[in-house]
């Protein structure tokens, strides 16, 4: 059985850091591609991040490009989402999502597997 759980969620001022994980078990984890997506209440889901299985690529979307960063853990079935100058805007549910076969990175559509996601708060 698949699942991925992710932790490290909370409630931060604007300007604060956060480190998401996701830790995944049930499946053989360099196998897939990890993305981050997120969903704010009243609002479309969103893409954030991605990685690919051995860390050589990392894309991000434009609103977080230059504060978040990607990173995975092959040895211990877990992807980060470092976050840092949080700002309100990025409140949301985020939930992590595995990809087995190549797609469309951006589109939550062509992801398998979710996570129940992590509630992230940032207060002005």
């Amino acid at each position: 059985q698949v699942q991925l759980v992710e932790s490290g969620g909370g409630l931060v001022q604007a300007g604060g850091s956060l480190r998401l994980s996701c830790a995944a078990s049930g499946l053989t984890f360099s196998d897939y591609r990890m993305g981050w997506f997120r969903q704010a209440p009243g609002k479309v889901r969103e893409f954030v991040a991605v990685i690919n299985w051995s860390s050589t690529i990392r894309d991000y979307a434009d609103s977080v490009k230059g504060r978040f960063t990607i990173s995975r853990d092959n040895a211990k079935n877990t992807v980060y989402l470092q976050m840092y100058s949080l700002k309100p805007g990025d409140t949301a549910v985020y939930q992590c999502a595995a990809q087995r076969r190549y797609g469309l990175k951006t589109e939550s559509s062509a992801y398998d597997y979710w996570g129940q996601g992590t509630q992230v708060t940032v207060s002005s």
